[in-house]
């Protein structure tokens, strides 16, 4: 059985990263996200066919992130190198095209195993999707099977729900009551 994470500190991490214009290497650590909502998500491989459309439609969206004081870092195993690639890679070539956040790479898939969406027998992330909030807690994650892309509307739902402070019942939209208040 996996070991909980919701509600803990979320696992630490430090890796190599490329910059959203595909331009820049650098590196990324939790501790740069500290006093900002973090949405930190894992996709399987590089130039793969479900990845790109979750990819890109969190890059299209990251003005709203922004605008919940939220940063977004995507992470694969592919090395920094992969990453740039496929971001200067045009979109009609199966290339993802400048993004709003960086890639960061797990090579040594560390990261991956630490937050519990490593397959060890291929190497490769689930869909792991993991919502951190300004003190470094970890508050929302969700796995997908590879083959389902996630939702970046429940993304923000549940982004906006958790940042309201309330009791949020099913289907909790923006605007909406909590339970408590």
């Amino acid at each position: 059985m996996a070991e909980r994470l919701v509600g803990k500190l979320a696992p630490d991490f430090d890796m190599a990263s490329v910059s959203g214009d595909g331009k820049e290497f650098g590196r990324v650590k939790l501790s740069d996200y500290r006093g900002k909502w973090l949405v930190f998500f894992f996709y399987p491989l590089d130039f793969t066919f479900v990845c790109p459309t979750e990819i890109t439609a969190l890059s299209e969206a990251y003005e709203e992130f922004k605008s919940l004081d939220t940063e977004v870092l995507g992470v694969s195993v592919d090395s920094e190198h992969s990453h740039k690639a496929w971001i200067n890679t045009p979109k009609d070539s199966n290339g993802l095209g400048q993004l709003n956040f960086p890639l960061a790479s797990d090579i040594t898939k560390s990261v991956a195993r630490d937050y519990g969406v490593l397959i060890e027998e291929e190497g490769v992330a689930l869909r792991g999707l993991f919502i951190i909030d300004p003190e470094g807690e970890l508050k929302y994650q969700v796995v997908n099977h590879n083959d389902v892309g996630r939702s970046v509307e429940e993304t923000l739902r549940v982004l906006q729900a958790l940042q309201s402070g309330g009791l949020c019942a099913m289907n909790w939209k923006p605007g909406d009551k909590t339970l408590n208040g």
